[in-house]
């Protein structure tokens, strides 16, 4: 299979462009660097001179407090090339993969969403990505639509300097009592299980909208107390609540997706805490560093 990944040095982009190496894709992987999502001229010409079975797309805005501040690119990113992205590859022929955020959803109800549940995002990154995978869906039929939660890889995130799990690490290193919120429950996801659900779904012609984050559900203090007790970090852990942040960026409470969807076409992810050991292990196997 000829597979385009766009945004590949990213912690999932890197993870995919692995993924399906390892099983004998050809894969053709560029950095945003490389190709800018908004340059249609570039994508088209790619796409081209390529001419892939699978375009698989990870760029996006996602720096949510600054999306708040500049909807403009917010938008231009997670709507506006998306449906560019999605024109383009049908005109290729080309399967779409677009990823989408469990930031759709309020958090209002208490059990886990479903892909035919009402989304009712509370910020602009939400709506812009929600906006995205409308004009997605709407452009071209042979798409997958993606919604994960709570990304951590052993690249890093290149937009957000390091991941959740790194950050715990450097904080809980440095001696200090460290606070979490304890109040926006969701499902921390590593993104190698979420690459090896992907390698698996692209080889199906079952398009539309998934759900795909690891199982199980935990608060961002549980998530953090799971990961000192894996590194074997004795750290002062204080639960706080979201107010006493006072971010200017409403989040949902409560986020955690459901796969039924995609349990039903016979694709499983492992638990979050599963995830979280093996992507402590490749980070000590690889010796990934703190970030300074």
């Amino acid at each position: 299979m000829k597979v385009v990944i766009i945004g590949a040095n990213g912690q999932l982009g890197t993870d995919l462009t692995r993924t399906l190496r390892d099983r004998g894709d050809c894969v053709d992987a560029f950095a945003h660097s490389q190709l800018d999502i908004r340059n249609s001229a570039d994508v088209e010409g790619i796409l081209g001179r390529v001419s892939p079975d699978v375009v698989i797309s990870t760029a996006a805005f996602h720096k949510v407090e600054v999306c708040e501040t500049d909807p403009e690119s917010s938008f231009a990113v997670n709507t506006v090339a998306p449906w560019r992205l999605a024109e383009a590859c049908r005109r290729h022929n080309a399967v779409l993969v677009h990823f989408s955020t469990d930031y759709v959803f309020d958090g209002s109800q208490q059990q886990p969403y479903t892909e035919v549940d009402r989304p009712a995002p509370l910020n602009v990154y939400g709506i812009s990505k929600l906006a995205g995978e409308h004009m997605v869906a709407c452009s071209w039929d042979r798409h997958f639509v993606v919604r994960t939660c709570g990304l951590y890889g052993t690249a890093g995130s290149s937009g957000k300097g390091g991941n959740f799990v790194e950050t715990m690490l450097k904080k809980g290193a440095e001696g200090k009592p460290v606070r979490v919120v304890s109040d926006q429950v969701l499902t921390p996801t590593f993104t190698g299980d979420l690459a090896e659900a992907m390698a698996r779904l692209i080889q199906t012609d079952a398009y539309g909208l998934y759900h795909i984050a690891a199982e199980g559900e935990c608060s961002w203090y549980d998530f953090a107390k799971a990961i000192f007790e894996l590194a074997k970090m004795q750290v002062e852990l204080l639960p706080v609540s979201s107010a006493e942040f006072n971010s200017p960026v409403k989040r949902p409470s409560y986020s955690v997706l459901s796969k039924q969807k995609l349990n039903g076409i016979g694709i499983h992810m492992p638990d979050w805490k599963d995830g979280l050991q093996r992507y402590l292990a490749a980070r000590k196997q690889r010796q990934i560093a703190v970030p300074a």
